[in-house]
């Protein structure tokens, strides 16, 4: 038995160890926000934060975060006004869609650790998430506008 948070949410999930926590969170809580890409964290579309943190759950086995807070792109914000997700509506950042959960929840991650990132900051944390749309330029400048209004709430 794995006890955990997701989302502020208690949780006890009688799960093998090895299940990647991406599966547990599709299969079994049924949040489908995060999405499964490639199965081997290289391309970011499984992202959500473990203890602030922003890891792959498509490689984390489900024993790695037990006791831990769980934070995927459902419980970012209750009403879509977390400043990243605010930013890429703006920007209208999306054009496929698929890798944005992920997009978002390593901008998110990266901004909590650093208010005023240079693009340097924003295309090393990024680089981890990939897109096959081509919408890097957008990306970029959703992160910069969204530090601009995580600013503007403080």
């Amino acid at each position: 038995m794995i006890e955990l948070t997701i989302n502020n949410k208690q949780h006890k999930l009688d799960l093998p160890d090895d299940m990647p926590l991406l599966w547990a969170l599709r299969d079994i809580v049924k949040l489908t926000g995060s999405k499964y890409g490639c199965g081997k964290g290289l391309c970011g579309a499984c992202t959500v934060h473990m203890d602030g943190i922003a890891v792959r759950s498509c490689v984390m086995p489900i024993s790695a975060v037990k006791g831990k807070s769980i934070t995927t792109i459902e419980g970012l914000s209750e009403n879509i006004d977390h400043p990243v997700q605010k930013a890429w509506l703006e920007i209208n950042v999306p054009q496929c869609g698929y890798c944005q959960s992920g997009q978002i929840m390593s901008a998110a991650s990266l901004l909590a650790s650093n208010d005023s990132p240079s693009d340097d900051d924003i295309d090393q944390a990024m680089s981890g998430n990939l897109c096959r749309c081509g919408t890097y330029p957008r990306i970029r400048s959703a992160i910069h506008l969204a530090a601009k209004l995580a600013k503007e709430v403080k």
